[in-house]
């Protein structure tokens, strides 16, 4: 994370977002929503308080909310898809050692 010492506060919950796997910043750096200057000053959240998000990803790993109304993937096959793929990239790149302008999807 940015802040390494730190680390980022959650802007919904108000907690440390501890690790690039649950952020929903580093999630949208890697889906090519946020770019890279953006991270070091873009509010962050934890992907299970972006609803807006965390509702399209697909994941054995990623437990739902339950509070979350998934979207149909037959309603919104691509972002479904794109958003799961993404999600699966983030968890690819954490301690590959790879630079942090390799981590978006190509």
């Amino acid at each position: 994370m940015a802040k390494c010492d730190q680390g980022y506060k959650c802007e919904i919950c108000g907690e440390p977002v501890k690790n690039i796997i649950e952020s929903a910043l580093y999630l949208r750096y890697v889906l090519g929503e946020v770019q890279l200057h953006e991270l070091f000053g873009a509010p962050e959240r934890h992907l299970h308080c972006d609803h807006d998000l965390c509702r399209f990803i697909r994941h054995e790993k990623f437990v739902q909310p339950e509070e979350v109304e998934l979207v149909d993937p037959a309603d919104d096959q691509a972002r479904v898809e794109r958003v799961t793929r993404g999600y699966e990239r983030l968890r690819e790149v954490v301690g590959q050692g790879i630079p942090i302008t390799d981590y978006p999807l190509k």
